[in-house]
């Protein structure tokens, strides 16, 4: 089963994009491969451009990345309640071009923060949507707390419940 991961984030150093990645590591003899969003140069969207310029090269290049998923593991980062920009604009210029982007593939849909929150806001947008793009959120958890409950170093949680959550929604992806 081929798993695509990634952090919905333009950091660098994203703890969404680390979240993702574990995540994904727990998936059974996967071969997975980690995108990172800041690879696909895309403008900001109005349909002004689009008329212009036609499709991004960068949302086509995303959307052929994610048609090569069997899965996939998204963790949402969360910039004041909502998607990050960055984000937010590549997904308009890649469902532009294909609505159902995700094409019903199963999906495990995560979101972490640095606060007690979790980044809960950002992944309940993203659970309600998804159905209008194609995905199918097999299970769903938000992580608090990253600093608290993972490590960094390891790239690995070390709160031992949300690791049984986590593993337990994993599951789910596969099932």
């Amino acid at each position: 089963m081929k798993v695509i991961a990634f952090g919905a984030s333009t950091s660098s150093t994203s703890i969404n994009k680390a979240l993702a990645t574990y995540a994904a590591g727990l998936v059974p003899g996967a071969d997975v491969k980690v995108l990172d969003i800041r690879d696909y140069d895309v403008p900001m969207f109005s349909q002004d451009l689009e008329q212009e310029i036609g499709q991004a090269e960068g949302a086509k290049q995303f959307l052929a990345d994610l048609a090569t998923a069997d899965a996939f593991v998204i963790s949402y980062a969360e910039h004041n309640g909502h998607y990050p920009a960055a984000y937010k604009n590549l997904f308009d210029w890649a469902s532009r071009i294909d609505r159902n982007m995700f094409n019903e593939k199963p999906a495990l849909y995560l979101a972490t923060s640095p606060g007690p929150g979790g980044a809960s806001s950002v992944l309940a947008a993203a659970q309600a949507s998804a159905p209008f793009f194609g995905g199918n959120v097999k299970a769903a958890l938000s992580v608090p707390s990253f600093f608290d409950n993972f490590d960094v170093e390891a790239g690995k949680v070390t709160n031992p419940d949300i690791d049984a959550e986590l593993k337990a929604a994993v599951a789910k992806l596969t099932a």
